[in-house]
C-alpha cells in the first residue's frame, strides 16, 4: 500500500514550465505504476501520463496526445518520487493535477488506480 502526495503546482504564464512531484508518503513506488490525471472545472477527469514500475517494464511511459512532446514523466527511485515535467504550458492545461498508483503497469483508465493523492492546482494564464 502506498500514499501518493503531490507537490509543485502553481500559477504560471503560457509558454512557461512547471514540474510536479508525486512522492510516496507511505510505502514505496517500487512495484507500482504511477499515473497523472487532471480535471478542469466542469470537465471529466483526463489521463495525462503514466510510468510503469521498473520491475514491470523498466519504466515504460505512455502519454495523452494532448501533452505528447510537451510533458515528460519520470521517476527517481532513490527519492521514491515520480515527476511530471510540463513545458510549453497552455491555458487549456489549467486543472487540478492528481497522481495515482496501481500495481506494475500503467493505464489510461483512472478507475484502474487504487491509491490517489489530494491533487495540486495548476493555473496557466494567457
Amino acid at each position: 500500500q502506498v500514499q501518493p502526495v503531490e507537490s509543485g503546482g502553481g500559477l504560471v504564464q503560457a509558454g512557461d514550465s512547471l514540474r510536479l512531484g508525486c512522492a510516496a508518503s507511505e510505502g514505496t513506488f517500487r512495484n507500482y505504476a504511477v499515473g497523472w490525471f487532471r480535471q478542469a472545472p466542469g470537465k471529466e477527469r483526463e489521463f495525462v501520463a503514466a510510468i510503469d514500475a521498473i520491475s514491470w517494464s523498466g519504466g515504460s511511459t505512455i502519454y495523452a496526445n494532448s501533452v505528447k512532446g510537451r510533458f515528460t514523466i519520470s521517476r527517481d527511485n532513490a527519492k521514491n518520487t515520480v515527476y511530471l515535467q510540463m513545458n510549453s504550458l497552455k491555458p487549456e492545461d489549467t486543472a487540478v493535477y492528481s497522481c495515482a498508483a496501481r500495481p506494475f503497469g500503467g493505464s489510461y483508465d483512472y478507475t484502474q488506480y487504487h491509491y490517489w493523492g489530494q491533487g495540486t492546482q495548476v493555473t496557466v494564464s494567457e
